[in-house]
């Protein structure tokens, strides 16, 4: 029996992705809907709208619709990016084997830190915010507010959901549609109780609505202050960000060169669908006023949902703090996978050592790679809560510099290993050519206009030696993996890496 997949490469207009390493994961166990609900559970959608809906409303005001629609095209072009390379290779490993591929053993590398990167900066930031909505559903819930017994939860949901990554995909996968049933059924819930309330008013009339305009949509209006317009694109960049979890279990999926690049982008289409509807209700209800429930009530700006849900749900508020916590949860699960199979892959194409490659025998998963990222997520969660909460928070402010960087590269690896296919016909030409180089040009620029923000020492919570925190720790990481990806040039285990053409292991160790 063949020891390797080979890509759906070496049709028409399909450059051969060469053969992908068998790796012993579980091939064929997911569908089309589960690659879907995967995509959307990565981004966290409740969450993601409750903590950024405010921030961007505080920007662009009644624009926010017009922003999230904006804000959607990169990543839809990107979308498309990651379908097209996998069509070609897929392999587990995403931006950091496509990048090899169309550049060579150093950008893959840099692609798969800032993969890895990100998925272990987030779940810092899931872990707290998962601690403190248990705990504002317990008692008073005064112990929301008590740091360490907050850490303390938030480290356990983290050990939790790496230990059901690490028993296998099919329990992670029924572990996810629960939370993604109980965090949409929640959703659902609170925009039909928005509805009820704008339609028949709110019990003593205890909020002012706005009606629709389609002036909300009126770029000509928008951009009339085109730095508020960048502004709140760069903070939608981070809601969308996560769909590209079904791809990295790709190979665990049915039709892997197919399916998971059409979850990606079907994903991608609901999650803007979901985003506009709910925060054109949100605003038609609360509106973008700075009193009470209003949207630009700096008090509210850090949970829209936390300070609408009483009135708006009455006695059964508590809903929206399940949903969000639901969410999160979610979240943490499915941003394990990523990070996981891409340093598998690594494992397996040689760019880290041989014990990255492993794969549980039994379960079919990342063994080490699961541990390891589940630990690192931890230590760097605790170090930094005890360190400084505010530093926390401004790295993970950072986040938006690592997404931008790896879908930035991923785009301009699209267009660059495609780019003899272009003439032989217009979909190649758009699709593999014109969208992903303009996506990608877009999120260059947003890391870069990101990163001048961020120097400032009034962005976010704290600053070091003068610089904004959230620079500093952004640059730090980063750099972190060009040092990283030193000492793997020099290591007998990797240097064949970088030295010469990777030679991937037919089929991948395993661990009992």
């Amino acid at each position: 029996m063949s020891q390797e997949t080979t890509t759906a490469g070496g049709g028409s207009g399909r450059p051969s992705g060469g053969a992908v390493p068998a790796k012993g994961l579980r091939a064929g166990i997911l569908d089309l809907g589960d690659s879907v609900m995967l995509g959307l559970a990565s981004t966290a959608p409740v969450y993601s709208l409750a903590a950024t809906l405010g921030l961007i409303v505080a920007v662009n005001g009644n624009y926010t619709p017009l922003v999230l629609l904006l804000g959607f095209i990169p990543v839809l072009f990107i979308a498309y990016s990651f379908r097209e390379l996998n069509s070609a290779m897929p392999d587990c490993g995403t931006t950091f084997t496509w990048s090899r591929r169309a550049f060579g053993p150093w950008a893959g590398w840099l692609g798969g830190w800032g993969v890895a990167l990100a998925g272990i900066v987030v779940l810092a930031n899931l872990a707290q915010v998962a601690g403190q909505y248990l705990w504002l559903l317990i008692g008073d819930g005064s112990l929301a507010g008590n740091s360490l017994v907050v850490t303390a939860t938030g480290v356990l949901f983290i050990v939790f959901m790496t230990l059901v990554n690490y028993r296998g995909i099919r329990l992670g996968e029924h572990v996810q549609r629960v939370l993604t049933y109980v965090q949409y059924v929640s959703l659902g819930i609170f925009a039909l109780a928005i509805i009820v309330r704008i339609v028949v008013g709110a019990p003593g009339g205890a909020t002012t609505n706005q009606s629709f305009d389609i002036e909300w949509f009126n770029p000509a209006g928008a951009f009339s202050d085109p730095g508020a317009v960048v502004h709140g694109m760069l903070l939608a960049l981070f809601i969308y960000w996560g769909w590209d979890t079904c791809l990295a279990v790709n190979e665990e999926t049915e039709n892997p060169s197919t399916t998971p690049g059409r979850g990606a982008v079907i994903s991608a289409f609901v999650l803007v669908a979901i985003y506009v509807s709910v925060a054109l209700l949100v605003m038609m209800y609360a509106t973008v006023g700075t009193e009470g429930i209003g949207l630009g009530n700096e008090a509210n700006q850090s949970d829209v949902f936390l300070a609408m849900k009483d009135v708006v749900l009455g006695p059964w508020g508590w809903l929206i703090v399940v949903a969000v916590l639901a969410s999160v949860l979610s979240s943490t699960q499915t941003t394990i996978l990523p990070t996981a199979r891409g340093t598998l892959s690594m494992g397996v194409h040689g760019a880290l050592p041989p014990k990255f490659g492993e794969v549980h025998a039994r379960n079919q998963t990342p063994g080490f790679s699961t541990q390891v990222m589940g630990a690192a997520a931890v230590v760097y969660y605790v170090a930094m809560s005890f360190l400084s909460e505010n530093l926390l928070s401004d790295s993970i402010s950072a986040i938006s510099l690592f997404i931008a960087f790896y879908y930035a590269l991923t785009g301009f690896a699209c267009f660059w290993y495609f780019r003899g296919t272009f003439r032989e016909s217009a979909r190649n030409l758009w699709f593999r050519g014109i969208l992903p180089l303009i996506g990608a040009l877009l999120l260059t620029a947003a890391f870069f206009i990101s990163a001048v923000q961020m120097l400032d020492p009034a962005y976010g919570d704290s600053q070091i030696f003068g610089i904004g925190g959230a620079f500093v720790s952004g640059v730090v990481l980063l750099a972190l993996g060009v040092v990283l990806a030193v000492v793997c040039r020099f290591l007998p285990s990797t240097r064949e890496y970088f030295t010469g053409k990777p030679t991937a292991a037919a089929t991948a160790p395993t661990s009992a």
